[in-house]
């Protein structure tokens, strides 16, 4: 039997609430993937109440697949094989796109060629939260792809906000904890640690906050782990797309 409360909020949005489906393009890695559909049911469920759940339409690739193209530079093909997800899921019947890791929106162009769906940018989300808090230098960490390449810092600085990378052998450090460690479903307590001197040493350069720039990381480093403010791409991401599913 259901609860008076339950049957207020059924009253309440019965007829005002039109979910859009979100279509994720997912697998890169599945323990990120994991969390985005996790937080996005939860955001949904915070919004609305009840038994409300959210509209997925999940496209998830072969990581191994995809990896192998990023270690041996065939964007192209990478790209080529993430635009027929994007492609899959408009046909499935999504309404935009969320494409769930931060390194792959490398190929964003190629995506977007085959698919008419808007895609919700990853770094335009992140940085508009930055903004929030009137942040002016950040710090990035990530795969080394992301930190090193400016398909993505680029669209940070494009907001006028000074983005900080760390030195060459902690970048190798962060992207073996990366793909060796936390791809594969491994937390370890040393891992945090080095992430923790990292995020430290960035904060010493100016960095008033830290941009965890890659999807697996907010599974090793959490708020209390840092002296500023960190910035989970994973959780931003994933309650854009509700905003945008629920348009607010």
């Amino acid at each position: 039997m259901l609860s008076m409360e339950l049957i207020v909020i059924k009253i309440k949005i019965k007829g005002e609430v039109k979910l859009k489906t979100i279509g994720m393009i997912g697998g890169m890695s599945w323990e990120s993937s994991a969390e985005y559909y996790r937080l996005i049911n939860e955001e949904v469920k915070r919004q609305l109440g009840g038994l409300h759940s959210a509209k997925v339409i999940i496209f998830s690739v072969d990581f191994d697949e995809i990896e192998k193209c990023q270690s041996e530079g065939r964007w192209d093909e990478a790209g080529q094989i993430l635009g027929v997800a994007g492609y899959s899921l408009e046909k499935a019947g999504a309404d935009f796109i969320v494409i769930c890791t931060n390194t792959m929106h490398k190929v964003i162009n190629q995506i977007s060629e085959k698919t008419s769906l808007p895609i919700l940018h990853i770094a335009d989300e992140t940085a508009a939260q930055i903004k929030k808090l009137g942040i002016k230098k950040i710090g990035l960490l990530g795969t080394k792809y992301t930190m090193e390449q400016d398909f993505y810092k680029s669209r940070i600085q494009s907001r006028n906000i000074e983005v900080l990378i760390p030195k060459e052998n902690d970048r190798d450090l962060i992207n073996n904890t990366i793909f060796n460690e936390l791809c594969l479903g491994f937390i370890q307590p040393s891992s945090r640690e080095n992430f923790k001197r990292i995020i430290e040493d960035l904060a010493g350069q100016g960095a008033e906050g830290i941009i965890l720039g890659c999807t697996e990381i907010g599974l090793l480093i959490k708020q209390e782990d840092a002296t500023v403010p960190l910035f989970d791409t994973t959780e931003i991401h994933a309650h854009g797309a509700v905003k945008k599913a629920l348009n607010i």
